[in-house]
């Protein structure tokens, strides 16, 4: 499997109590669809896979694909702390005919390289799908490093890696050592330095609210090659990045963010707690003088 552009780790909208909102779900996918990205994610952590059921994230595998109705590549998310359930996530996502899987290291466990990768071919035995690896030891406090890549070799299906850590060395580790292995981009911050390195995916949690302008950084950089209009859009979007990151108070960002454009992504589950006003309003300004800012960008680069 090719990851080629925008994959949208996609939010899961909560009524008032905290309910899943189906409905606001189906609008978020619509909105995702028209916007033109390339794929989307369910049970990511944007998604807040960690604070619903077993039950709630089968029935959600279920109604994703069956929205999407072919439209997108449907990759599901596979996270948990026990190895077993993680396979059984990656059975049912390849019962409801997922086109790929993510693969997380278990989070709180900090677990080994090898028992990551004996952890991740478990996985991959299971469901026999395309996967993409991901690497954020800054939540899952373990990295994916050279040992567990290595024993992951013995299985194509490692097809992609979502590199959160942070460290640009990894990317050049990726990039010289790894090249079977699509590098994609998934530290925000960062994007425009992936790009120079080759990847051709960005999973975006941002993408949710503002596809227009990942998808504008992805062009410039990863179609066009043209890294003085992707510099000027990074520069753009860096406002936003430096907020969502912030206190973290990430996925409330997303989801307001969300709300902002006329989809009411609701609160986020505890332990988590809406934004304040303060923090609203902050996000509102960064959004509309990025909006504008990448909209003169594109008109400039038009003439």
């Amino acid at each position: 499997m090719r990851f080629e552009g925008i994959y949208t780790p996609i939010v899961t909208p909560y009524r008032e109590d905290f309910s899943i909102d189906r409905d606001r779900f189906a609008q978020v996918i619509e909105h995702l669809i028209s916007a033109e990205i390339q794929g989307i994610i369910l049970a990511g952590t944007t998604g807040e896979y960690y604070a619903q059921t077993t039950e709630e994230r089968i029935e959600m595998m279920k109604f994703t694909k069956q929205r999407i109705k072919g439209r997108l590549p449907l990759i599901i998310g596979t996270g948990a702390i026990r190895t077993e359930d993680s396979i059984m996530f990656a059975e049912a996502a390849k019962d409801v005919g997922a086109d790929g899987i993510l693969v997380a290291t278990p989070p709180y466990a900090c677990p080994t390289e090898r028992e990551i990768a004996l952890h991740a071919l478990a996985i991959d035995r299971a469901a026999n799908l395309p996967a993409m690896l991901y690497n954020y030891p800054g939540r899952m406090s373990s990295n994916m490093g050279e040992e567990t890549l290595d024993r992951l070799g013995r299985s194509p299906n490692f097809c992609a890696i979502k590199e959160s850590s942070g460290d640009i060395n990894r990317v050049h580790l990726l990039v010289r050592d790894y090249p079977h292995i699509q590098l994609s981009c998934g530290m925000d911050d960062q994007a425009l330095e992936f790009f120079a390195w080759g990847a051709r995916s960005w999973v975006c949690a941002g993408s949710n609210f503002a596809p227009q302008a990942h998808i504008a950084l992805y062009k410039a950089c990863a179609v066009e090659g043209n890294f003085d209009k992707g510099r000027r859009i990074m520069s753009a979007m860096l406002p936003l990045m430096s907020v969502l990151e912030q206190g973290g108070k990430f996925v409330q960002c997303i989801k307001h963010g969300l709300t902002l454009r006329g989809i009411n992504a609701g609160p986020p589950r505890k332990p988590l707690q809406p934004l304040n006003k303060d923090d609203k309003r902050q996000l509102e300004q960064v959004i509309k003088v990025m909006d504008v800012a990448i909209a003169q960008i594109e008109k400039d680069s038009a003439i």
